[in-house]
């Protein structure tokens, strides 16, 4: 069985820790968002790809959900002493390494998924049926506009990252400006592995600035509508609110409601140019389910909490089973 997934950072991580919990022999390719990346300190960091490979190669740090385990900060102090700018983002430690290896192998002229699978030789050696892949090897990078009195607009775009850790998604964000995405393509293998997929899931991360970027970029979205796999999409918002980071922040931005329903028609079915096949809330919205049959997408309702990774394979396979994909 060939399975592809469709996923951001922290939530994208767990849940498809899930999936390969519920099938540790299928091979699994992991399409990862690379929108949010950015260049720091002259380092180019992917903090989507690199908590997806921390996380399933045993190595990320489980109460914070993203970063290495046992981190150190001495760096990020020496840099503070120095008064360098951009004080706002750490780069840990052990992390710091990765980065550097990313950046001189980007600088030697291999795409970003080549790096990515270089990088990932050491954390995933013993899962040779998994890939991650990025969603494109074109670089994208997402930028929220948000007021601003002192600028001549009265607004001015930050980088996401700016926005997410300086700002705390405080500011209300306008809009968005996708650097670089109208010129991408997908990455190296991302179309192969949507073409060979017997099932393609998309994870419960953020529906603007993780799984909007992915099928954003050109030829992506034809591809999942165009292929044999089944699409289920499995919703981060439950009772109105997102389990994890801040969508409710930027869904409105979109004219997306905050609600699970709403997501899900924002994805919309395959059969009206939309991506899904089925899509997947938990209970506590069932209510809802009348909705998003109205709106010609299949739905069911489980229980979407992910607590370990056996209880988010348990809700993979009962979505994998309603189409038949089991």
């Amino acid at each position: 069985m060939e399975i592809a997934v469709l996923a951001g950072g922290v939530g994208g991580s767990k849940f498809t820790a899930g999936v390969r919990h519920a099938y540790p022999d299928a091979g699994l390719s992991v399409i990862v968002n690379t929108a949010d990346d950015i260049t720091l300190h002259g380092l180019r960091v992917c903090p989507d790809l690199d908590t997806m490979m921390y996380t399933l190669g045993g190595g990320n740090d489980a109460a914070r959900g993203w970063g290495r385990a046992e981190e150190s900060w001495r760096i990020k102090d020496e840099l503070a002493r120095y008064g360098v700018e951009p004080s706002w983002f750490g780069l840990g430690d052990l992390d710091l390494a990765t980065h550097l290896v990313r950046t001189q192998l980007l600088e030697a002229g291999y795409p970003l998924s080549q790096v990515t699978a270089a990088l990932c030789s050491r954390w995933l050696a013993d899962d040779p049926g998994l890939r991650l892949l990025p969603m494109s090897d074109d670089r994208v990078e997402t930028h929220i506009v948000i007021t601003d009195p002192e600028s001549p607009s009265g607004r001015r775009a930050v980088h996401f990252q700016e926005y997410w850790v300086r700002l705390h998604a405080e500011p209300e964000a306008l809009d968005m400006v996708r650097v670089g995405l109208d010129e991408a393509g997908p990455a190296e293998g991302v179309l192969a592995a949507l073409a060979a997929a017997d099932l393609i899931l998309i994870a419960p991360s953020n529906p603007v600035v993780s799984i909007g970027p992915i099928l954003a970029v050109p030829g992506i979205a034809a591809a999942i509508r165009s292929g044999r796999a089944p699409v289920i999409g499995f919703a981060g918002i439950l009772d109105g609110a997102p389990v994890l980071g801040m969508a409710h922040r930027l869904l409105p931005m979109i004219g997306v409601e905050v609600s699970a329903a709403a997501v899900g028609l924002h994805y919309g079915a395959r059969g009206a140019d939309g991506v899904l096949d089925l899509w997947v809330m938990d209970d506590a919205d069932a209510s809802s389910t009348d909705r998003v049959r109205d709106g010609g997408l299949g739905v069911i309702t489980t229980n979407l909490i992910m607590s370990e990774p056996a209880a988010t394979a348990r809700f993979v396979r009962k979505a994998a089973a309603e189409v038949g994909a089991a």
